[in-house]
């Protein structure tokens, strides 16, 4: 989405000291999206063709991300799940058996890129993912798109780094190293990173129906393409 002018000046701060963002661990179990993305396509015996018929997307397009060549866009995640009927946490799902517990250490978060960023999944292994934790790291510029997004429940998020600028219902916020932001999200919504450097977020989402999907609306299916190398090792009863 354009840059919103009233994020970037409406809000007017004394400069916070720079901390350097940390990359994520290359010991965190990394995510291939192309091949789950194929595993989940083979489960509902669907071709390449007619699962690009029915996201919109095109065939090349998922030649490319199932073959690790291309990395989706939050966008393209959440038009190839919802063609899927799976929620986003379906491309970080492992064999790790569910818990009741989720138990995740900073160098096992099962993690995906995507064409602006990297998602890594809090609550991996979870039996019941009524809510969905994520920890955000998106590139400089990068966006929710064009599109104001909306879904049930609720929306939290909790700036851990950068500058993330926040529009609901045409009002804007500025979030900066510990700031945060708690709405009913079926009020449309759209996001940026307002930081010349990557920024991060930690970004709980909590539908309000169990067949609500918003981690796809915020992430677009089409353009991830995810492969689980190993996910997270969730630990509990």
């Amino acid at each position: 989405m354009p840059r919103n002018p009233a994020l970037a000046t409406s809000v007017t701060r004394a400069a916070k000291p720079k901390r350097a963002l940390t990359a994520p661990s290359s010991n965190n179990p990394e995510v291939n999206v192309g091949r789950r993305l194929r595993e989940l396509r083979n489960e509902r015996n669907l071709s390449i063709r007619a699962l690009a018929e029915r996201s919109g997307l095109n065939v090349n397009t998922f030649s490319l991300i199932e073959n690790g060549k291309s990395s989706p866009s939050v966008s393209t995640l959440q038009q190839v799940a919802a063609a899927l009927e799976v929620p986003i946490t379906a491309f970080f799902e492992t064999d790790a058996p569910k818990n009741s517990i989720a138990h995740i250490t900073a160098h096992h978060r099962p993690r995906a890129a995507f064409a602006h960023g990297v998602l890594e999944d809090l609550g991996a292994g979870l039996t019941n993912r009524a809510v969905e934790p994520f920890v955000v790291t998106l590139e400089p510029n990068a966006n929710s798109g064009p599109h104001p997004i909306v879904h049930t429940g609720f929306e939290f998020v909790y700036c851990l780094q950068g500058r993330i600028g926040y529009t609901i219902e045409d009002h804007p916020y500025l979030l900066e190293p510990g700031d945060s932001l708690l709405f009913e999200s079926h009020l449309p919504h759209q996001w940026q990173n307002l930081h010349g450097q990557a920024s991060q977020a930690l970004l709980v989402l909590y539908p309000g129906d169990s067949r609500d999907r918003p981690a796809e609306r915020h992430f677009t299916a089409k353009e991830l393409s995810s492969q689980i190398a190993g996910g997270g090792s969730p630990q509990g009863g």
